[in-house]
């Protein structure tokens, strides 16, 4: 009986070292003579293998290329466009490794490119975009390296920032807590704050934010934002953790003025002729509440809020403050308060997402009539009813 020939060998690095390195090296320049991107990638690494130097130098012939382009990129092109970038951020964050300042100078000259790309590449989706906003993080941390060791960088970046400031709000805003409270505190001493270019003070708020300068931030809060309530209330929370609370107090009541931020006033009041606030600031006015010392009346609001909305946070928050047992009733009560909710649709929502499935089968059984419009969520929650309730959910699927 002929023997079964062995099965072939998996691909993978451990069985392709074992081919040994000129026939590795063989096979990668076929490869790279189809490919000039994997060619150009080739080049960088044997680059970094003879030092920052050389490296530097291959990361500047091929950012010179880009930045010197004209040409409009096809969204058949826009892959090769997005694989080449990546190359080049590999590079560069590897010379960043060797040379934390000569690192940080391609990587600016890298981001420099977003200009022109967004202006001639065809990005329905916004790839090119996403592929800059992915990389400010390490924009960041290179930064934090490099200002350690040279006191230049740090007035190049703010240049950088100073040049396209639009850009750089966005990518800060992505860095997240990869830019650090010292980083953005060093930029804020070098940033021209009376600049009138257009994004500096969005730069600046960013940057005050991740400096942790309340006053500064606040200093950069327009009239028209005081007067909208979700601004105001994003206001407060900053305060109250500050421990600032007469100024939180102040900076929900300037919401409770007619103002061309608050659309509120504009588009409606309530019967008692007060504006109709967001949930954000009047969750922010909780807060408050709870800063002062009136737990009782938070207590109220929170209970307020869900008997007008069915808000589920509101609830949690309400049930967590009261003792053992309380919380029990008090749960009841509001499971049966959702139960007569008017709006059919919003009480069985809250009902099988708080969850309370027998109440939502109830529910079900006694209103499913008021049904006049079809219900996005039907087949879900049918099928979650279903093991128990079947058929409640058998109504909830005949129904419009």
């Amino acid at each position: 009986m002929a023997r079964r020939p062995a099965a072939p060998k998996r691909l993978n690095a451990a069985n392709l070292s074992g081919l040994g390195a000129d026939r590795l090296g063989e096979l990668l320049m076929q490869a790279a003579d189809a490919d000039p991107i994997l060619k150009r990638r080739l080049r960088l690494i044997l680059a970094g293998e003879a030092g920052a130097d050389a490296l530097a130098l291959e990361l500047d012939k091929r950012l010179a290329t880009l930045a010197a382009g004209r040409a409009r990129v096809s969204w058949r092109k826009r892959p090769d466009l997005l694989r080449d970038l990546a190359v080049l951020n590999e590079g560069v964050e590897t010379l960043s490794r060797l040379s934390p300042a000569e690192g940080l100078e391609r990587r600016l000259a890298w981001f420099d490119l977003f200009r022109s790309l967004s202006m001639r590449v065809k990005d329905p989706r916004g790839e090119v975009a996403d592929a800059f906003e992915t990389a400010a993080p390490a924009l960041w941390r290179a930064a934090e390296a490099a200002i350690e060791g040279d006191s230049g960088v740090a007035e190049r970046l703010v240049q950088a920032i100073q040049d396209h400031p639009l850009d750089y709000a966005r990518w800060i805003g992505a860095g997240g807590e990869a830019l650090t409270p010292p980083v953005a505190r060093r930029l804020l001493e070098g940033l021209d704050t009376a600049s009138g270019a257009r994004g500096i003070r969005t730069v600046l708020r960013r940057l005050a934010d991740r400096a942790d300068d309340l006053n500064l931030w606040l200093s950069l809060v327009t009239p028209e934002e005081r007067g909208s309530p979700d601004f105001a209330a994003v206001m407060a929370r900053r305060l109250l953790i500050a421990g600032r609370v007469a100024e939180a107090r102040k900076a929900l009541e300037a919401a409770l003025q007619p103002s061309p931020a608050n659309r509120h006033w504009t588009f409606g009041r309530s019967p008692s002729g007060a504006p109709r606030l967001t949930s954000a600031w009047e969750a922010a006015s909780i807060d408050l509440m709870e800063a002062e010392g009136r737990k009782d009346e938070a207590q109220e609001l929170r209970w307020a809020l869900f008997e007008r909305d069915l808000s589920a946070p509101a609830l949690r928050a309400y049930l967590a403050r009261l003792p053992d047992f309380d919380d029990v009733e008090a749960l009841d009560r509001a499971l049966a308060h959702a139960a007569a909710y008017a709006d059919f649709e919003t009480a069985l929502g809250f009902l099988m997402d708080w969850p309370a499935h027998r109440e939502a089968a109830a529910l079900v059984e006694r209103r499913i009539g008021e049904v006049r419009a079809p219900l996005p969520l039907k087949a879900d929650w049918a099928a979650r009813l279903g093991q128990k309730y079947p058929q409640a959910a058998e109504r909830l699927l005949a129904s419009a």
